[in-house]
C-alpha cells in the first residue's frame, strides 16, 4: 500500500512537471550528469518562466507557505502578484540576490529540549524551491543507489527493502548506527560549496547565490558562520552530499 502510494506521488509530481514542460529539462539534466557533464550555465534554467511557475504551483501546496517570515507575507501576497509579475520579480531577484533575514522559531522536542527552526520569507521559499527543481536531478544522478533520506521517490520502506535483502539474503550481521549530533547546525559552508562543485554544479553565480542562501542574517543571532536552518527548503537537500560521501568512504573496498 504504502509503495502504491509513492507511486501515485510520483507520477503526480510528472504529470505536474510535463504541465509545464520542463519534465523533459530535468530529465536531459539527470542524464548529463549521469554521464559526468559539467553544467556552468545553470541559472538560466533557474530563471526560466516555466521553472519559476512550477515553483509556485509546488510551494503554493505547502502548508508552510501560509507560515510568515519576517516579513510577514504568505502565499496570498504572491497570489496577489500574477504570473507575468512574479516571474518578472523572480528574474529581479535572481539577478542580484540578497536574501531576507530568516525568522527564528523554537519547536519543543519530547527531551524537553527545543529543536529551532528557520522560517525564510515566502519570497525567499520560492527562489529555493526554483533552485532546488533544477539542482535536484543533476546532484540525483551523482548520490549513492543505496542512500534513501531527503530525496525524492524514496522513503523507508525503499530502506526496509534494502536491510532485508542485505541481513537474509547476502547475510550481512553487523549494523552501524551513526547519528550525526546538531547535524544542521554544524554544517561547514566552504565543503558542501565544494561538494557541489564536485558534483558537476560549475556555474559559479548559482554558487554564489547558494553561498548568499548559506549566509542569510537569521532574526536576532546575526549571520551564520555554519549550519543551514531546518525549515528551509534548501536545508535537506544539503544533507544528501554529506550523506553520500561517508557512504562512499565506508564502503568495503
Amino acid at each position: 500500500m504504502a509503495d502504491q502510494t509513492a507511486k501515485k506521488r510520483e507520477n503526480k509530481v510528472l504529470r505536474r512537471n510535463e504541465y509545464y514542460a520542463i519534465q523533459d529539462v530535468f530529465d536531459s539534466l539527470y542524464a548529463k550528469s549521469k554521464q559526468g557533464a559539467i553544467f556552468t550555465d545553470l541559472m538560466s534554467l533557474i530563471a526560466s518562466p516555466q521553472n519559476i511557475a512550477l515553483a509556485y504551483r509546488r510551494i503554493k501546496r505547502n502548508k508552510g507557505s501560509r507560515t510568515p517570515g519576517t516579513n510577514m507575507g504568505t502565499i496570498e501576497q504572491i497570489a496577489e502578484k500574477g504570473n507575468d509579475v512574479l516571474v518578472a520579480y523572480v528574474q529581479r531577484r535572481l539577478a542580484n540576490y540578497k536574501p531576507h533575514p530568516v525568522r527564528r522559531v523554537m519547536i519543543p522536542k519530547d527531551n524537553g529540549k527545543e529543536r529551532p527552526l528557520g522560517i525564510p520569507t515566502i519570497e525567499d521559499r520560492l527562489i529555493q524551491q526554483c533552485i532546488l527543481q533544477v539542482m535536484e536531478p543533476v546532484c540525483e544522478a551523482k548520490f549513492h543507489k543505496h542512500s534513501y533520506g531527503f530525496r525524492p521517490n524514496r522513503n523507508t520502506h525503499h530502506a526496509i527493502g534494502r536491510f532485508r535483502f542485505l541481513a537474509f539474503t547476502v547475510k550481512l550481521e553487523y549494523v552501524v548506527d551513526i547519528d550525526i549530533k546538531g547535524f544542521f547546525d554544524n554544517v561547514d559552508h566552504s565543503k558542501l560549496l565544494k561538494q557541489i562543485w564536485s558534483m558537476g554544479i560549475h556555474d559559479k553565480n548559482l554558487l554564489c547565490v547558494i553561498s548568499k542562501l548559506l549566509k542569510a542574517p537569521i532574526q536576532g543571532e546575526g549571520v551564520p558562520q555554519k549550519g543551514t536552518p531546518q525549515g528551509g527548503l534548501c536545508g535537506d537537500p544539503h544533507k544528501p552530499p554529506y550523506a553520500d560521501t561517508f557512504i562512499m568512504l565506508s564502503r568495503p573496498a
